[in-house]
């Protein structure tokens, strides 16, 4: 055992559940959603907190679009073409918020509606699986 397993070791609780790619993508959609809300003022007016969360929303849809678009995506077809189109919106919006013309609240209602997606109940939590198949593409979304 090394020095970096001895440290995880000493501060990772063993009876703290796992992470799950599901629970990583719910996560970037609330950080972002957090940032994105705090940011927008409800007036077509820019600000540089709302240009950064503007940017990293993209950048998570991208992601997301990446995946989906790779036939080794799990998800179901039609599920894949929604989330791909859904990113294509996400990017136009994004400029015409950036351009001045519109406001982030939309993309603040496609993240709400995404995250709810993502939580799982009890009864279906077995069943779902995550947007992102690929581990490495979610390291991509997070830097």
């Amino acid at each position: 055992m090394n020095a970096l397993d001895l440290a995880k070791r000493a501060y990772t609780s063993p009876d703290a559940p796992t992470r799950t790619f599901r629970g990583t993508e719910y996560d970037l959609f609330a950080r972002i959603t957090h940032r994105l809300k705090h940011a927008n003022t409800g007036e077509a007016k820019m600000s540089v907190a709302l240009v950064r969360a503007l940017h990293d929303n993209r950048k998570l849809w991208d992601t997301l679009a990446d995946d989906v678009a790779d036939d080794a995506n799990a998800l179901p077809f039609d599920l894949r073409k929604q989330i791909f189109s859904m990113a294509v919106f996400t990017r136009q919006h994004s400029s015409r918020v950036m351009a001045g013309t519109a406001t982030a609240d939309v993309l603040i209602d496609i993240n709400t509606a995404m995250m709810k997606g993502l939580r799982p109940t009890p009864a279906t939590a077995p069943m779902l699986s995550p947007v992102v198949t690929q581990p490495h593409i979610l390291q991509r979304a997070m830097s």
